[in-house]
């Protein structure tokens, strides 16, 4: 049978009276009594209760393992000062210099509370008179005290009494609240009210690590990663884990199902066909940019969003492809129906897509879009591997979207192509497709089709149209020149995954108010600096961040962190996002801060002008790497740089044109690098694009900087005064071009509205002005 408990009671004949002592304490001394090593007191098993529904933590950091006990900062190396668990340990005591209580304490602040009443009590009872010993004992006092008669005794009013006593206590408790700070020390423990804006800066700006982002991009440009392939994807997952390392909140994968198309394997071909005696073959392909016992693959050279097709033609050459170009060919006399174009990049018409609809325009049957020496190769300095230019052989990829027409996936224009989406547009005619096949080439191949050229066409004088493409005698070509053979059979995928990695630090005051943070992540190839360099960048910063996280630190906006897939396409991975959560995007987004390529020079670029009091303070903060002595506001004061309007080209597309975000695109741009081909890699940069990484370590803090400043000032810094006068240029630009054109419009009510902005614009900033001045003054 079970062992029965002996009854507690069994040697009294009837329950035990309780002395008063232990009536009012907190457990009878006959219960405490038979407390056995099997058994707890409530007090214990309440305290067991607590620590088991909050587990420790380690100031603020997670434990490395669910097994371990010990301090997550025994995981991180020690060694070198720049080490993470150095730059922990480091934050650690800067929040001590700052009196900071430890985040990861629960009860720090009970702690502080009672601190003060214990220590009142152990110092008066631990006082010693000398005296003492000789004055009579309390016993011996009361012992002695004449009583009196019972009618002569006081009876209080206990009532009374004890209202008396309720208003002193309450008094007393007000007052210990405030001799204790308790209420000082709930503000410096909820989010940035633990921190000075100051300390913050400095902390940011201090703890940047060249090493780190050194080390991100040459982990993001290990393989080539292409929207919607492998590789992409497996660096969304390092980029995901990063964000989740870091410890930001709502970490996930953001997949959209788009059109994309991919090169086949033998199925791009640029050949002279006809007369026989020149008979010639492009090679296409770029030399190996690393060694083959690197194994690192290449991407083939094509053009994103471009057109399957077989044609032939005559050669004709069209300079820079733009309007003009082609008109001049026409005026010339030249036939250019059913011909084989011939352009360069860059010049005229920037944009390799619009070269190709021109092309179209102009009755031509196929393009070909080659890089001259004399725009980025060896006319402007020593090319890779020697130098920073293109090599005879590389090759910019690009898109060929027309992204003037459609922004983002183009079946899917003006909703998100999400998996569950069934609406599809049709490629055929589609106004964001051009129409005739194309491709790029190296000016290694595109020199033959030139010397093909000579006697055909006019010979031209014209300097702004000759090349530096060696060996050439320059001529237009006409409907007698050689034959060419341009096809373009290619893989197409009508729904194509593709990722962006989101993840957030959620705001203490405006959580529903977000400023966004982005930066893309597929590449034509390893993407060095285009656009490695910002991810790498963003990367460093999202760890910053993570480290004040862990510290305690929270902004007062939520921060959304982006890593966009299919940028290069057509903007997709951002606009598809955009699409999707576009009324919440107009409600609460306030700023959008895009980074694409982040360094391939020393001149700092910004475009975004609602941002340029903001930005111009932060610039204040930040020295020239290659100038100490001067901030990088300071360079920009002396060369008269200001701030531009933002164009199209990069993810802010999006956020600013669809849904109304005040965007902001910043970069270190430099002299041309060899863009969109597989030299721009990780050497590149390493020896020719930011050696020792100082230009990325100076962007990180603008970036960072910036982030604090929209996220934590009571006040958005934008400067509407700024934005009024850009739009009134704007307006003014407008209407010389109308007038020029003798375009039938009337802009009197635009003119109309853009002066009232100027004039509203004014009152809020001396709104504002007003109310900081007042919030100083008091203190606040």
């Amino acid at each position: 049978m079970v062992d029965e408990k002996p009854n507690k009671y069994e040697h009294h004949e009837s329950l035990p009276i309780p002395t008063y002592e232990e009536a009012i304490s907190s457990r009878p001394s006959s219960s405490q009594s038979y407390l056995g090593p099997e058994q707890v007191s409530h007090d214990a098993e309440r305290q067991g209760l607590l620590s088991r529904a909050r587990p420790p933590q380690h100031d603020g950091y997670e434990p490395p393992t669910v097994e371990s006990t010990r301090s997550s900062l025994d995981f991180l190396p020690s060694s070198g000062e720049s080490s993470r668990r150095a730059s922990a340990e480091a934050l650690r005591r800067e929040i001590q210099q700052m009196d900071v209580e430890e985040p990861g304490d629960p009860t720090s602040r009970a702690n502080r509370f009672s601190k003060r009443i214990t220590s009142l009590t152990h110092s008066l009872s631990s006082i010693n008179l000398p005296f003492r010993q000789y004055l009579p004992s309390s016993q011996y006092i009361r012992a002695r005290i004449p009583s009196l008669p019972e009618n002569f005794r006081f009876q209080p009013n206990w009532i009374i009494v004890g209202r008396i006593f309720a208003i002193f206590l309450v008094v007393f408790i007000i007052w210990l609240f405030f001799v204790s700070d308790l209420f000082a020390v709930r503000n410096r423990r909820t989010g940035s009210g633990m921190f000075r804006p100051d300390d913050l800066r400095n902390y940011v700006q201090s703890h940047i690590d060249t090493d780190n982002i050194r080390q991100n991009l040459q982990h993001a440009t290990q393989y080539d990663h292409i929207a919607g392939t492998e590789g992409s994807y497996f660096l969304a997952k390092w980029v995901e884990t990063s964000f989740i390392q870091s410890g930001l909140d709502m970490v996930g994968l953001e997949r959209f199902d788009v059109y994309l198309n991919y090169p086949k394997e033998g199925g791009r071909r640029v050949a002279i066909i006809n007369p026989p005696e020149l008979a010639w073959e492009a090679k296409i392909e770029e030399e190996l940019a690393y060694p083959p016992e690197f194994e690192a693959q290449q991407t083939m050279v094509f053009h994103g969003h471009s057109k399957t097709g077989n044609v032939t033609g005559p050669l004709i050459y069209a300079n820079y492809g733009s309007r003009d170009d082609f008109k001049h060919l026409r005026d010339s006399g030249i036939d250019l129906t059913d011909s084989i174009v011939l352009v360069r990049y860059y010049g005229t018409q920037a944009d390799r897509s619009l070269k190709v609809k021109a092309a179209e325009q102009a009755g031509a049957a196929g393009c070909i879009i080659y890089s001259d020496p004399a725009d980025d190769g060896f006319r402007k300095g020593e090319p890779f591997p020697n130098g920073r230019y293109m090599p005879e052989d590389g090759v910019q990829r690009g898109s060929v979207t027309l992204s003037s027409w459609v922004i983002g996936d183009v079946l899917s224009p003006g909703y998100a192509s999400t998996p569950g989406e069934r609406r599809r547009d049709s490629k055929d005619n589609n106004p964001g497709l051009v129409n005739i096949p194309s491709i790029p080439l190296a000016w290694r191949d595109a020199q033959k089709l030139l010397q093909a050229l000579k006697g055909h066409g006019q010979k031209i004088e014209d300097p702004k149209a000759i090349g530096g493409v060696p060996e050439v005698e320059w001529w237009t070509g006409d409907s007698e020149s050689p034959t060419v053979h341009l096809m373009n059979d290619q893989i197409e995928k009508d729904r194509e995954g593709i990722y962006n990695v989101l993840g957030q630090i959620e705001g203490l005051e405006q959580p529903e108010k977000s400023i966004i943070v982005g930066n893309h992540r597929d590449a034509w190839c390893f993407g060095g600096a285009d656009p490695g360099s910002g991810t790498a960048v963003m990367l460093e910063v999202v760890r910053i961040f993570g480290e004040l996280l862990k510290a305690g630190w929270k902004p007062l906006r939520t921060i959304e962190f982006a890593s966009w897939d299919g940028e290069e396409y057509n903007m997709i991975g951002s606009t598809e996002h955009v699409e999707l959560h576009i009324e919440d995007l107009r409600r609460d987004a306030f700023a959008y801060l895009n980074v694409d390529v982040a360094v391939t020079g020393t001149d700092f670029k910004a475009e975004g002008p609602i941002f340029e009091s903001a930005l111009y303070h932060v610039l204040g903060r930040v020295v020239d790497p290659a100038d100490g002595n001067r901030t990088i506001r300071q360079i920009w004061e002396e060369k008269k740089y200001s701030m531009a309007g933002l164009g199209s080209g990069s993810d802010f597309v999006a956020f600013l044109d669809l849904a109304g975000t005040s965007s902001l695109d910043m970069s270190f741009g430099g002299p041309p690098f060899p863009y969109h081909s597989c030299y721009d890699n990780f050497d590149w940069m390493d020896k020719f694009g930011d050696p020792g990484f100082q230009y990325h370590k100076a962007l990180a803090q603008i970036w960072a900087l910036l982030i604090l400043d929209m996220a934590d000032r009571p006040l958005l810094p934008l400067d509407f005064n700024v934005y009024a006068r850009e739009v009134s240029k704007y307006v003014t630009g407008l209407e010389t071009y109308i007038t020029s054109k003798k375009a039938p419009v009337d802009l009197t009510a635009l003119k109309e509205a853009a002066k009232q902005f100027v004039i509203n614009a004014k009152i809020f900033e001396d709104w504002g002005t007003a109310w900081m001045n007042a919030v100083t003054e008091s203190g606040g």
